[in-house]
């Protein structure tokens, strides 16, 4: 409810015109209309409701209406146009607000991923948007077929679907280089896995890499570079999981932390495959699936749709080849820590 002196200040010179109005039968000048439209914008300036503001212009209307001599339609026509400017002053200041939000906002979470700005004042700016960098982050990044922007319907209905299950918590959504991202406190592991889940449906399957824990505001961007090689190394290695952890692929960083020694690796135990009839590529596909079978070949046969016997055929060249038995324990690690190898430096299809 608005107080009657506040509502007065909007009022200001409105029964006026409308007495002058029901007198001359004229319409409103120009003046008089952005005089109604700059009160708009001063009434959502200060945070006042639109619908309360348009009840007060028609309670005004009927105080000042016996005294009005003249057509009713031509008082009718004058309401309109006043309460019309009114409004129009008081959307286009919200648009505003919002354009200016969202600025502000975007400034924020470039500042924020990016690592700029002074520590202090960045926290001072990320309790405007809801982060508490006194607790430890973690961010989600899901990246679909297409690119997303924040105002696209994906990111909407995935915004729309956290609100309606997690309310007023502490959380980001925004949108980076096409990518929708999610940032959290790090004990609140059930919003990343539903926005996982929800950013998996809305964009018919993407993919999302979850950061781990970190605290302070250089642990959001340490948690946003590790979900962005997490998505970069499930890709390589050609993971089928719609959603990864961090957390779960650490190894794969400490094997290629020396890539010279990995590409040696490579090299030496795989190399020879390159001589086999059709290349590499599919004896290694050979190798990654039997390993990933835990060394059943029946299992690893299904996943490959062959007959076990060409399976162990496979196997057999393998061995011929490279001088390694994948079914020996003693060379099976060599020959597993290679095709991950492979797969992290894009070998055979790229040169090491």
């Amino acid at each position: 409810m608005i107080k009657p002196e506040t509502a007065q200040r909007y009022l200001r010179g409105y029964a006026e015109i409308l007495a002058e109005v029901s007198a001359t039968g004229r319409r409103l000048a120009r003046e008089e209309l952005e005089e109604r439209r700059a009160l708009g914008e001063q009434a959502a300036e200060d945070g006042l409701d639109l619908r309360g503001l348009v009840r007060e212009h028609l309670a005004a209307t009927r105080r000042s209406w016996p005294g009005a001599t003249g057509s009713t339609d031509r008082v009718l026509a004058a309401v309109e146009q006043a309460v019309d400017a009114f409004a129009e002053g008081y959307e286009r200041a919200q648009r505003l607000a919002v354009r200016e939000e969202e600025a502000a906002r975007r400034e924020f979470i470039d500042d924020l991923l990016y690592g700029r700005s002074d520590l202090g004042r960045l926290a001072e700016r990320a309790e405007r948007f809801g982060l508490l960098f006194s607790r430890a982050h973690a961010v989600a990044v899901a990246e679909g077929p297409q690119e997303y922007e924040d105002t696209a319907p994906v990111t909407r209905r995935v915004e729309a679907a956290l609100i309606s299950r997690f309310g007023d918590r502490r959380i980001l959504l925004a949108t980076k280089n096409g990518q929708l991202i999610c940032i959290a406190p790090g004990d609140q592991g059930d919003v990343l896995a539903y926005f996982a889940k929800q950013a998996h449906a809305a964009t018919d399957g993407c993919r999302v890499a979850v950061g781990r824990p970190q605290p302070g505001a250089g642990g959001v961007v340490h948690s946003y570079e590790e979900a962005l090689n997490t998505l970069e190394l499930a890709e390589r290695l050609d993971l089928d999981e719609p959603v990864v952890h961090a957390a779960d692929l650490l190894v794969y960083p400490v094997l290629t932390r020396d890539r010279q020694a990995m590409a040696d690796l490579v090299l030496s135990a795989l190399g020879p495959l390159r001589g086999a009839r059709g290349g590499a590529e599919p004896l290694l596909r050979t190798l990654e699936v039997y390993f990933e079978s835990g060394g059943t070949a029946a299992e690893a046969a299904r996943r490959l749709a062959l007959s076990v016997r060409a399976l162990t055929y496979r196997l057999e060249r393998i061995y011929q080849l490279t001088g390694a038995d994948p079914a020996d324990p003693m060379h099976r690690y060599t020959l597993q820590t290679a095709v991950i190898g492979a797969r992290l430096l894009d070998w055979p299809a790229r040169e090491i």
